[in-house]
């Protein structure tokens, strides 16, 4: 991708970033969301903070990170290590909620460079329970494998977190769920991830919120959690991951 259309595909937060980037963190929009972003939230206000380039693709509102967005997504993070002059062991985490948790989940399993730390909230884990789970997905799932030749089942398969447990890199996940959550439920998703992680010899925190339904909102000490998880990877990088910054 060539550097200078970045900001025509992504949101990039390189002007609330104190200091020099440290590195990347790479947020995952929800399912149906088609606004540009306008500001960071408040989360990505403190990784900005601790010298975090907060990324923010807009990779389609039905897109469950398919293959066409995961490669965007590589291309995209590739141009952005290049224009701002990060080096190339600087962090990338990789955050979102529900199917941009899931994004998360996904691309952390098949990016091609190594990320370093996945933050997950409600993150939808087998797509093939999902896709019965409500009235309103199947059209956005077979929307974004259109055209692809493999069965249904099998690409389902290739976009369930839970079905690729193997394959997720050894780095540290922190997935938070709430009980009350009737979008993306919490048994049949993160409850069954987590164990399956935990098996796998992971390094998973796993925060269960009771009475939080989906979207949050995540309470005070759970959100400061969330930031600390990403904070800590950009504080361990050290001024060293980024030689120079671009403001352009």
């Amino acid at each position: 991708m060539d550097s200078s259309l970045i900001r025509d595909v992504a949101w990039i937060g390189d002007g609330y970033v104190e200091g020099l980037s440290r590195g990347i963190v790479l947020v995952f929009h929800g399912l149906g969301i088609t606004a540009l972003k306008s500001g960071p939230e408040a989360d990505e206000y403190q990784w900005a903070r601790e010298g975090g380039l907060v990324v923010y693709p807009y990779c389609g509102p039905w897109s469950w990170m398919n293959r066409e967005a995961r490669a965007f997504v590589d291309d995209l993070v590739d141009a952005v290590y290049t224009k701002f002059g990060l080096a190339a062991d600087a962090p990338l985490v990789c955050v979102g909620g529900s199917m941009g948790g899931l994004s998360a989940l996904l691309y952390t399993r098949y990016a091609r460079r190594p990320v370093d730390a996945c933050l997950a909230l409600y993150p939808v884990c087998d797509l093939a329970y999902h896709f019965r789970e409500r009235r309103d997905l199947p059209r956005t799932i077979l929307h974004a494998f259109r055209g692809y030749a493999e069965p249904l089942d099998d690409l389902l398969t290739e976009h369930s977190p839970l079905a690729l447990i193997e394959g997720m890199p050894d780095i540290p996940y922190l997935i938070v769920h709430g009980d009350k959550d009737y979008a993306v439920n919490k048994a049949h998703h993160s409850d069954r991830l987590v164990a399956a992680l935990r098996a796998a010899k992971r390094d998973v925190t796993y925060i269960e919120v009771p009475g939080m339904g989906h979207l949050g909102p995540l309470p005070p000490d759970v959100l400061q959690q969330t930031i600390g998880f990403v904070g800590a990877r950009l504080r361990r990088a050290g001024e060293q991951c980024c030689p120079s910054k671009d403001s352009g």
